[in-house]
């Protein structure tokens, strides 16, 4: 039965205790972004503004992400953990009285610091769970991120709404600064009992950032490309149509066949190639455009991309896992945060110029192309990463 993976995997030890923090401590990450657009909005200062902060944020994630990592594992997580915790505290008690210039400085510092939860249960994941049931926990922990974007935005808008944004950053600084410290409390392994006796030797960066890795996490890039795209794409078809009331709900139907795919892909008995995966989704985002009769349809016409994003997304953790020695995994699993964020930073201006030049159906068809391309470019150094690691060629799998 497709439940027993799971079950198997739930009655690891720890294991259980640490999806679900992970879960609740995800929530407030997530609602960062709105928040921060909402606060400047309430200001009175448009959306470029807006993007301004959010872009500052997210560069400064980008690069501190692989450093929370690396230091992570050199150190442990919690001075990690306490540093962060403590700076996004101090961050989202005071930006609410900030002028818009020191907002600016100071949300490219706020990322910098900012929580790594999303790197840090993979981390631990992968130390708490046998490699041979790592896909299963990396599906579930697929899912568990998708919920947590259903509600950490929700609660950022409706939080807003009912309380004003200042209200809302200090609520986001106590969600934040108590996951931080809950997970400092549970305190959970980065390494196996296994592997810490292969983790107390340094490991050269050069052995494990080969270019199989590096274009592995341009796939990874491009998994998100296609969604930031596909998302714009999708508002921008509804809302073309009059049908701006409905876009939460074909946004939230989308969501969940990543999660219908992500429970099926995590109980198979075998899993695919992060390249198979991401490649399929890009394939068949490329004609979605094409679909007429109304947002119903359109909806309908992202099933089969949609079950592919939790799997996809969940392929490219479990691979670097697998690639990666466990001295470096905080390192490399930030750099994988660092590929996501990456991609879809990148996808947003450019889907935003294509659908207003040329309308959304070509920004569906670039992102997937953009996709099955990279999956091309890395191809080859996937066949012989994978070769080296003695990992399963990929059209096989």
């Amino acid at each position: 039965m497709a439940i027993e993976p799971y079950r198997r995997l739930l009655a690891l030890p720890g294991v259980r205790t640490l999806l679900i923090v992970g879960l609740l401590a995800r929530i407030p990450s997530t609602a960062v972004g709105l928040t921060l657009t909402l606060h400047i909005r309430s200001l009175g200062m448009g959306w470029f503004e807006a993007g301004a902060v959010g872009t500052a944020t997210t560069v400064g994630m980008a690069v501190g992400s692989p450093l929370a990592g690396r230091f992570a594992d050199r150190y442990g997580l919690r001075p990690v953990l306490l540093v962060t915790g403590a700076a996004q505290l101090a961050f989202w008690t005071s930006a609410w009285a900030m002028p818009y210039p020191v907002l600016v400085v100071a949300s490219v510092v706020a990322g910098l610091l900012a929580l790594p939860v999303f790197s840090v249960i993979r981390q631990c994941l992968a130390a708490m769970v046998p490699v041979e049931q790592r896909r299963t926990g990396f599906s579930l922990d697929s899912m568990l991120v998708e919920l947590s974007y259903m509600a950490g935005p929700a609660f950022a808008a409706a939080g807003t709404a009912a309380l004003g944004s200042t209200w809302t950053m200090c609520l986001v600084a106590a969600g934040l600064a108590g996951s931080a410290a809950a997970l400092i409390l549970l305190d959970p392994p980065t390494r196996s009992d296994e592997e810490k006796e292969e983790a107390a030797e340094k490991v050269p960066r050069s052995r494990w950032l080969t270019p199989g890795l590096i274009t592995l996490l341009g796939t990874a890039s491009a998994a998100t490309f296609i969604l930031t795209a596909t998302e714009l794409s999708l508002v921008a078809t509804m809302e073309r149509a009059g049908d701006t009331a409905w876009i939460g709900l074909a946004i939230g139907v989308w969501c969940l066949y990543s999660l219908i795919g992500g429970f099926v892909y995590g109980g198979l008995p075998r899993g695919f190639s992060p390249l198979v995966l991401i490649g399929g989704m890009g394939l068949l985002t490329i004609p979605v455009g094409l679909v007429g009769g109304g947002w119903w349809w359109l909806v309908v016409a992202l099933v089969p991309a949609g079950v592919l994003c939790a799997p996809g997304l969940s392929s490219t953790v479990e691979a670097v896992s697998r690639w990666v020695p466990a001295g470096a995994r905080g390192e490399a699993m930030g750099l994988h945060g660092t590929a996501l964020l990456v991609g879809g930073a990148v996808a947003a201006p450019i889907a935003g110029a294509i659908i207003d030049s040329a309308g959304p159906g070509w920004a569906f068809a670039t992102a997937g192309l953009v996709g099955v391309a990279m999956v091309l470019v890395a191809l080859p150094f996937w066949r012989r990463t994978a070769t080296a690691a003695e990992e399963p060629e990929p059209v096989a799998a």
